[in-house]
């Protein structure tokens, strides 16, 4: 394959065309910007899983002073201000070359305008231009001696990462970061030499280079991260990125890493579960064509046929993984050994990664691989006595309990009431834009097999059947169904649920409403809208989606539904249901909606009664998943795997 080719950038020969793209690490550096073990380990276990080029993420922040970094918040940031982080670095370095693998370090000058933290002060910007995450708030113009002071700053950084063993530098010139503003006209309305014409927009980044350049010459492979579109009104359109390449080239870089997207379009730099595999590509591709150094491509490159095939088509040179490999460490290996189908898949609900760290600010992990961030701590072991373990519930609780507590050595017999393994992923995944969870539910299935799970279906379980199996241990994961609200007429005969429409359990006619307005919701009135039926979506609050949600993935669910036709009524309340629509209160004003069929999907109830009355026999019980309560994948999987980690 193509794909385990070497390859070369600039003097730096990679073993591989796999490159690990820079995804910000919170929570696995010291509070002090150090590099802890937590991130040793996570960049080592990608680099053992067999990773040419790994980017460290998060950024070496060239900061313009110290003050702007308040206390804790180094945590954001990789420093190199002290002899204490340069070694601490050299160790990561170490770690990933002990396997094989380059490393390069991602060098920022910051976010200005889209940071969510200001440090105390006003937010930078090349101009004073409005704050992204609030308009009313003008950021501070840098002044020329800031930016002179931070490409000096450059080179400096520069040396001391050859000093800790990198073989490479990425510029943070992407996404709409501070690089990226001064690069757009939208943003950069300064006058001076930093302004103006492209040339004066892209002279801060040419400086960067230069000086990085001029500090270690061709000791480091440089990269540019460009953003070749931005998907925005007044933003960068391709052709003017790629006269951006061609000066890049000419000023020294080695290579481009291609993307799409700014801060008003980061369902882009972030892609969603929505969209299609390879969506960036064409970027990479159309810079490709006018530049003659490497060019790396990225965006849901996880199907390793799709990465072969990017490359061996030319449209780029390198392939970028960034949440695949948090998904699966191993992509790497299992792709050169042909194991294909015992790929853990990114399902780009970003969940795990993206929300945890940007909205939550906790550690930086994985939907599906609760051992990202933590490999050394949630290690797996053999069990001192395997025990006999009944799981009872195919859904990704039940079939994430019985994959690792087969790991352990454990004898597993996982019972499903249906004749198909998945749960509710599996009309979840029904519409053409959740093929992502249709991967998921593959895998799970090929690692109940092969590690001997022995999977029962169509078994009902009860106290009875259970008491009559005799396990040391029980694993309830039985999930949860369709929530009925108590309105007038919920039992006519025109109400489906979502559940049943989505597992083709039931037809809908040609003009539909939909009742609820959540992620479920308006998935299945995209999808019946695709096929052509007349469809409303009812929401008693404000907006759709209310419920918490990863921004990216809310943003473009909710331009699908605007995109799709789908009409919408929000601070709607369902008064009754009738045999030809439904009645509405809005401001206490009653709305007739004419419907054919009503779609229920207001939310799940928990399957708990043979949880309840499992805790009444002398069983060792464990309950997981949405039977306990109704929630995300990611907790379903989580449960899954700690119940089956610690069992003795």
């Amino acid at each position: 394959m193509k794909l385990f080719e070497s390859g070369k950038i600039g003097t730096m020969e990679v073993k591989n065309r796999i490159v690990m793209a820079a995804i910000g690490p919170l929570g696995l550096c010291e509070l002090d910007g150090s590099v802890g073990s937590r991130m040793i380990d996570y960049y080592a276990a990608r680099a053992r899983g067999g990773v040419g080029l790994i980017t460290i993420g998060g950024g070496i922040h060239i900061h313009v002073d110290k003050t702007h970094l308040a206390d804790g918040m180094w945590s954001l940031f990789l420093r190199t201000d002290n002899v204490v982080y340069i070694s601490r670095l050299s160790e990561l370095t170490d770690a990933v070359h002990h396997h094989g693998g380059k490393v390069c370090a991602q060098l920022t000058v910051g976010l200005g305008r889209v940071s969510r933290v200001t440090f105390g002060g006003l937010p930078v910007g090349p101009s004073a231009v409005p704050y992204f995450w609030d308009p009313s708030i003008i950021c501070r113009e840098l002044t020329v001696e800031e930016i002179t002071n931070m490409v000096k700053a450059s080179g400096k950084v520069a040396k001391i990462l050859r000093m800790a063993g990198f073989d490479a530098i990425e510029i943070h010139g992407h996404a709409g970061y501070l690089l990226d503003q001064f690069t757009t006209a939208l943003w950069n309305k300064r006058t001076d030499k930093y302004g103006g014409n492209l040339e004066g927009r892209l002279r801060f980044s040419m400086e960067i280079n230069s000086e990085i350049k001029n500090a270690v010459g061709n000791d480091l492979a440089l990269i540019y991260r460009l953003g070749a579109k931005h998907y925005l009104e007044g933003g960068r359109e391709t052709e003017e990125s790629q006269e951006m390449a061609r000066r890049l080239e000419a000023g020294g870089v080695d290579a481009l890493h291609v993307d799409a997207g700014c801060h008003e379009t980061m369902y882009w730099f972030h892609p969603v579960i929505y969209h299609p595999a390879g969506c960036m590509v064409d970027c990479a591709e159309a810079i490709k064509q006018v530049v003659n150094i490497p060019v790396i491509a990225v965006g849901k490159l996880g199907n390793p046929e799709l990465a072969e095939r990017v490359l061996e088509e030319g449209k780029a040179d390198f392939i970028a993984l960034a949440r695949p490999l948090l998904a699966d460490p191993d992509w790497s290996n299992k792709v050169k050994q042909g194991k294909f189908e015992d790929i853990r898949p990114c399902i780009c609900d970003l969940d795990g990664c993206l929300e945890r760290i940007h909205t939550d600010f906790r550690y930086l992990s994985c939907t599906v691989n609760p051992q990202t961030g933590m490999e050394r701590e949630y290690s797996l072991t053999l069990a001192d006595k395997p025990r006999k373990v009944l799981v009872i519930g195919g859904g990704p609780a039940g079939m994430e309990a019985g994959r690792v507590a087969a790991l352990r050595g454990h004898r597993v017999t996982l019972w499903e009431q249906s004749y198909r393994l998945g749960g509710n992923l599996v009309p979840g995944s029904a519409p053409d834009f959740k093929a992502d969870i249709r991967g998921l539910i593959d895998y799970f299935i090929t690692q109940m097999y092969k590690l001997g799970v022995d999977v029962v279906l169509g078994k009902e379980a009860t106290v009875e059947s259970v008491t009559e199996a005799n396990p040391d241990v029980v694993i309830v994961a039985t999930g949860a169904t369709t929530w009925l609200p108590d309105i007038a007429g919920i039992g006519s005969k025109n109400i489906v649920t979502a559940i049943d429409v989505l597992a083709g359990h039931a037809e809908v006619g040609e003009q539909v409403v939909v009742a609820g307005g959540g992620t479920t919701a308006c998935e299945v009135a995209v999808w019946l809208a695709g096929k052509g039926k007349k469809v409303t979506v009812v929401e008693m609050q404000g907006e759709l989606i209310p419920e918490k949600m990863n921004m990216d993935n809310k943003l473009w669910l909710r331009k699908m539904v605007n995109e799709s036709g789908v009409a919408s009524l929000t601070n709607a309340r369902i008064q009754k249901i009738t045999g030809n629509g439904i009645v509405v209160s809005i401001s206490g004003t009653e709305k007739k909606v004419a419907a054919d069929s009503v779609v229920l999907a207001m939310g799940l109830k928990s399957r708990s009664k043979l949880k309840d009355s499992l805790a009444r026999t002398p069983f060792e019980v464990f309950a997981i998943g949405d039977c306990v309560k109704p929630r995300k994948i990611m907790d379903a999987i989580w449960e899954g795997f700690h119940t089956s980690r610690v069992i003795q």
